[in-house]
């Protein structure tokens, strides 16, 4: 048989036939290299998860807006509600004005970069959603549970009847729209925040309980996450659910924007306290605490008695409200023994050197004292219910405590 030779120009096709495939097959490799994890990606920058939630109407008017401040390795979680009518000079504006106005002007993304001016945070994920859609989303879910104090039984200026049991109830779509928007007349702007954050919150519970359920595949996923507006795409935005939906939800903390309110241009501003130092400080507290090494660290909330030890009238409550909204339980807030303390004390009834120092450094205080724990203390002890006493001293500016000259 005559034998086969090819000729010059056969074998220059042949191997550019050859280059060409090892360069599609190499570009193949470098692409599937390539492709990243987006919420993968920012763990490994930062291991706290932060996502920016929000519920919308049909005229892109904000509902309800929070913040999830959430660190996988602990489980624990924080909200942050931002109050709609928190004001500011919004450069996206350039304007004094609501912050929620920034989102319906200028949409989510300038939003989400003015909260996190607001926080002092960078928030990398968005949740958005219309109002009907999280309607549905609750149903899909087979409810959210909350506790409804009393009876609501109320009509709207619209003429529309309110109607709500009280307990811990499961409120299916249409129950859950009217706790979001039922409205009595004596009912403050904070009254209106905790029913939002209630709803947040289980929100996240059901999430947490139905995971077995929503992440089975991809086609189940896809009906749940229909409902959400997401910065991710499918697959990244699974990997985020997912995450969060490992969250101990019982333990999940809570803060709320606060501050003074005025009329301006006949709008009802909140100017967030100490020009929005204040939630910066609560925010990064809330942080440390979640991803301290210690296990006990955000297992429960933290109860401070407060003492004013000078002759400023008020301090000690307007201290305890700092506290409070940083996610401290109050117990009480009076004067101490004397007003003449020059420096503020912190007394740690509980032995705990960590979180002693986390809740001097929210009011920039190292004076801590460790009090020897008595088990003979009974329950009428004042000592045996809180876990720090805070003396507050000359030194107290009203949100710092100032270092002498000699400790400067």
């Amino acid at each position: 048989m005559p034998k086969f030779r090819m000729g010059n120009e056969q074998k220059g096709a042949f191997f550019l036939v050859i280059i060409l495939l090892i360069i599609i097959t190499v570009g193949i490799i470098l692409g599937l290299s390539l492709q990243t994890d987006s919420v993968a990606e920012k763990l490994a920058d930062d291991q706290v998860i932060r996502v920016l939630n929000v519920v919308n109407d049909e005229n892109k008017n904000v509902i309800f807006t929070s913040v999830l401040i959430f660190y996988p390795v602990s489980q624990k979680a924080t909200v942050v509600s931002i109050p709609g009518n928190t004001g500011a000079i919004y450069s996206s504006l350039g304007r004094v004005d609501r912050i929620d106005e920034v989102y319906r002007l200028k949409g989510i993304n300038v939003y989400k970069a003015e909260v996190e001016k607001l926080l002092g945070c960078t928030i990398p994920f968005y949740f958005e959603s219309t109002l009907e859609d999280f309607v549905k989303l609750t149903d899909m879910l087979g409810g959210l549970r909350v506790f409804i104090p009393s009876p609501v039984d109320i009509i709207s200026e619209s003429g529309e009847r309110y109607l709500l049991p009280s307990g811990a109830i499961n409120l299916d779509g249409d129950k859950i729209k009217t706790y979001i928007k039922y409205k009595y007349p004596d009912d403050s702007e904070y009254d209106i925040i905790e029913r939002h954050q209630n709803v947040v919150c289980a929100f996240f519970t059901a999430l947490h309980d139905k995971k077995s359920r929503l992440f089975i595949n991809k086609k189940v996923f896809r009906n749940y996450s229909s409902k959400i507006n997401f910065n991710l795409d499918e697959k990244d935005s699974q990997h985020l659910l997912e995450l969060i939906s490992s969250m101990d939800s019982e333990s999940m903390q809570r803060q709320t924007v606060t501050g003074p309110a005025r009329i301006v241009d006949d709008k009802r501003l909140i100017f967030p306290l100490n020009n929005g130092e204040f939630i910066k400080e609560a925010v990064k507290q809330s942080t440390n605490i979640l991803i301290s090494n210690s296990s006990t660290m955000a297992s429960r909330v933290y109860v401070l008695e407060i003492k004013n030890g000078t002759s400023i009238q008020g301090l000690a409550h307007n201290t305890s409200i700092l506290f409070q909204n940083a996610s401290y339980d109050v117990l009480s807030a009076v004067n101490a023994d004397r007003n003449d303390y020059d420096k503020t004390v912190i007394i740690d009834h509980i032995g705990n050197k960590e979180i002693a120092k986390i809740v001097g450094d929210f009011i920039h205080c190292t004076n801590i004292i460790e009090e020897e724990v008595n088990l003979s203390q009974t329950e009428n002890d004042t000592a045996a219910d809180v876990d720090f006493t805070i003396i507050l001293g000359k030194d107290f500016d009203g949100r710092y405590v100032r270092p002498s000259r000699n400790e400067q």
